[in-house]
């Protein structure tokens, strides 16, 4: 079952789940959500890799959140998960108990998208996780096999997959081509990130953008077949040209190591700066968690704790090791504020430049 995303409520949930019932001792302690339930709203459809994370990660919530609540995952999708983050700001009552916990998709706002009517600058800001995005590419497609990331240069023109023309990964992928000077064409209208996968295995798509969760997980095997390669992994780079290499990715370079061993200097331009801007957006808050406007103080504090208690609850992280080999990365209120306010002022040069680097044809 789907969503028809021209339903004047955005539709029901796809999906629901309930972790276990609050504690009489928890109902009696007077928190705030102490027997009340917290209902999560997720614009993912439900099975997914990231779906899966999110809701893993609401059952750990609960456990940190004061008063124990329960907490409900629904599935809202549609328009990219712009029917999730409207319905959330429009119609959620501002209590506390409905939130929206989803991947951050900063482009809908930046350009403008009709159907992204709020804006993430308009909720009160609850917590982000941080990931890492990486670039993989099937090796067939460049002629006789790629053997390493700079083989990509070999290439003709590389199709690229994407949800929309505003899908943040699909236009990372689009970005990052462009940026080393690698023709491409992009595929729009997949469903989501499996289903690009699918295309891929099948051919049809040649180059996805994806977390290195994703890229450890479902495509490992792809990839130790030989039939899939990792191109690089992005990093935030600084206005003096700094950046950090992570310890844990060593299955291929960070893009900016990939630019210069291709070019023998860093990258610059207009091209450059939109695709920096994005990363430092998406690669700081993967996974954001916003309540509705004028959500009362103590409700926003014992979200804010719990979301920060959770993530940095050992077993979460031992989780996420043992399945990425990389713990995911707190984001405080301070700092996902600044990327949002970030994202409100993005310059109508890099807006200009992602329209331009998004168009059906490169």
């Amino acid at each position: 079952m789907r969503l028809d995303p021209s339903s004047p409520i955005a539709g029901l949930a796809l999906a629901v789940t309930m972790f276990a019932l609050p504690s009489p001792a928890a109902a009696q302690s007077g928190d705030y959500f102490a027997g009340k339930t917290l209902r999560i709203i997720v614009g993912l459809e439900a099975g997914g890799t990231a779906d899966v994370f999110i809701r893993g990660f609401s059952a750990q919530l609960r456990k940190h959140i004061p008063g124990n609540p329960n907490v409900v995952v629904q599935n809202m999708t549609g328009a990219g998960g712009s029917v999730a983050a409207n319905h959330t700001y429009e119609r959620a009552a501002p209590d506390g108990l409905t939130i929206l916990f989803n991947t951050f998709h900063p482009l809908a706002q930046a350009l403008g998208d009709p159907t992204m009517r709020a804006r993430y600058d308009q909720f009160d800001y609850v917590g982000a996780i941080g990931d890492i995005r990486v670039n993989y590419m099937r090796a067939d497609a460049v002629p006789g096999g790629a053997k390493t990331p700079a083989d990509i240069m070999k290439a003709e023109t590389v199709v690229v997959g994407a949800l929309s023309h505003s899908d943040f990964s699909g236009t990372l992928g689009q970005l990052s081509l462009r940026v080393l000077g690698v023709k491409y064409k992009p595929v729009v209208g997949y469903r989501g990130g499996a289903d690009i996968f699918l295309a891929m295995q099948r051919g049809e798509v040649h180059f996805h953008n994806t977390s290195i969760g994703t890229f450890r997980t479902r495509s490992a095997a792809f990839i130790r077949s030989g039939q899939g390669l990792g191109i690089s992994y992005l990093v935030p780079v600084d206005a003096s040209g700094n950046y950090r290499r992570s310890e844990l990715v060593t299955e291929m370079p960070a893009y900016p190591d990939l630019y210069k061993e291709i070019h023998g200097k860093m990258p610059s331009g207009k091209d450059w700066e939109a695709f920096n801007w994005l990363t430092n957006q998406v690669g700081e808050l993967a996974f954001v968690a916003l309540a509705p406007p004028k959500t009362p103080t103590a409700a926003l504090d014992a979200l804010r704790l719990g979301f920060e208690r959770a993530t940095n609850d050992p077993d979460f992280i031992a989780e996420s090791v043992k399945r990425n080999g990389i713990p995911y990365s707190y984001v405080g209120v301070p700092r996902g504020e600044s990327v949002i306010r970030d994202l409100a002022a993005v310059s109508p040069t890099v807006v200009d430049t992602l329209r331009a680097a998004m168009a059906p044809q490169n």
